[in-house]
């Protein structure tokens, strides 16, 4: 047989690399921590770190882009105002929900009984996040700062004015918004070369979780552990796939068709931020259109966290209180929703939620040193939390978009049969025209 004749090798999807890394990690993981393979147990340390360096180096000058490039392209957007409010509206909704589904699965299992652990076994964390702290943090002291020690809540607050005041510009911003574009399309373009390289990086992230942690230290979190894998999956399988077929009358697999490639990728990163070039593409080939996912994905990226910032802090204000003895009320319990639903963007979109619960516990009064019971295990916790506030990046628009009357329904049912693998980051997406917004 020839080799003109021959058959070609069958392209591995994107989905299936991933899952390939993600199983040879756990094989290599568990070899080099039962045999005490040290050279092993480096190799996947230096193999995952690599990968989360090359995802954070472009977050600060992303978001910044992201989000001005965003709101100026909401000019071109029917409604825009309304989309935006509305947008804003399911993301608190959608939190809210979390939140309660988290508090509730904390009531019925009490993760902090019969654990051992103790409050000598905590520690306070070095930073810790308060209102005050949240409030005043989000105004930068320069313009450099905020760059070099990756202020996401910083930067979004430089972006939004600078979007904001390019409006008010308008013909004149013209020259600077074009520069914008073009570099945002830059930067989207190599971290999707980035992205291409997570099966690597899946292998290594998980495979140095298991060799450094082992199963071990699960067993002293494991209603904890067992509590954030089961709120998120509820969340994730459970409400938004029926706020998608309730409110926006779409088929919920297909969204998962969809959406999977943004799902797993956040899942192995734990960056919501480092997933967003790959997330807003699910996002317009489910149909959204792209000058309202440009905007809608970026924004959520940085405050819609129902993961990190609902279920995981509901949960843990729960297990902390019971390491510690400390009775929590209903008004402790109405505090951590405010919290949960107003202050999810103290996460802003970076790997581990600290930040937000050390704003939750300075908020409940409880002690920081919890905080310190929690950090041995967050990474295992955090992969399936950024799963979640992945997902529900995705879906809120997909939701908005349907109810406005914005959704190309032609290429949400079709978004599962085009692979994503080969597709430029800068490639043009299908759009339909903007309709009238309906009430």
């Amino acid at each position: 047989m020839s080799v003109s004749s021959r058959l070609p090798l069958p392209k591995v999807p994107f989905w299936a690399q991933i899952l390939l890394g993600l199983v040879l990690g756990v094989l290599l993981g568990w070899a080099a921590r039962s045999w005490d393979v040290a050279w092993l147990v480096t190799t996947l340390d230096k193999v995952g770190s690599i990968f989360v360096q090359l995802l954070k180096l472009a977050v600060a000058p992303l978001v910044f882009f992201a989000i001005l490039v965003s709101i100026t392209n909401l000019r071109k957007v029917n409604n825009a105002a309304r989309l935006a409010a509305r947008t804003l509206l399911w993301f608190m909704a959608t939190s809210l929900i979390a939140v309660a589904i988290g508090l509730t699965i904390g009531l019925v299992t009490n993760p902090g009984a019969g654990t051992g652990l103790t409050p000598e076994d905590g520690a306070r964390p070095e930073s810790a996040g308060s209102w005050i702290d949240f409030l005043t943090g989000i105004v930068p002291t320069d313009v450099i700062t905020p760059f070099t020690e990756l202020n996401v809540l910083q930067i979004v607050f430089m972006a939004a004015v600078a979007g904001i005041a390019a409006l008010k510009l308008g013909e004149r911003a013209q020259p600077i918004l074009a520069l914008s574009e073009s570099v945002l399309e830059l930067l989207q373009k190599a971290l999707w070369w980035v992205i291409r390289l997570a099966p690597i990086g899946t292998l290594g992230l998980i495979g140095n979780a298991i060799a450094s942690y082992g199963w071990d230290l699960i067993g002293k979190y494991a209603t904890f552990t067992a509590d954030v894998y089961i709120g998120c999956a509820l969340v994730m399988f459970g409400v938004y796939p029926l706020l998608l077929s309730v409110a926006a009358k779409v088929n919920p697999l297909q969204f998962f068709r969809g959406a999977w490639p943004a799902i797993q990728l956040a899942f192995v990163s734990r960056s919501s931020v480092g997933t967003m070039p790959l997330t807003q593409k699910v996002t317009e080939r489910l149909g959204v259109p792209r000058e309202y996912a440009s905007f809608s994905v970026p924004f959520g990226a940085t405050t819609k966290m129902d993961g990190c910032a609902a279920i995981y802090p509901a949960l843990a204000a729960i297990f902390i209180a019971e390491i510690f003895g400390v009775q929590l009320g209903i008004a402790d319990y109405l505090l951590i929703v405010f919290v949960s639903v107003i202050g999810s963007a103290a996460t802003a979109g970076l790997t581990g939620a600290t930040v937000m619960l050390t704003l939750t516990l300075s908020t409940l009064g409880l002690p920081l040193e919890g905080v310190g019971l929690l950090l041995a295990i967050d990474p295992i916790l955090d992969m399936m939390r950024t799963a979640t506030n992945v997902a529900g990046q995705a879906a809120v628009p997909v939701i908005v978009a349907a109810r406005e009357k914005l959704l190309d329904h032609e290429a949400y049912d079709s978004a599962h049969a085009s692979p994503i693998d080969d597709e430029p980051a800068g490639a043009p997406s299908r759009e339909p025209q903007p309709a009238a917004a309906t009430a």
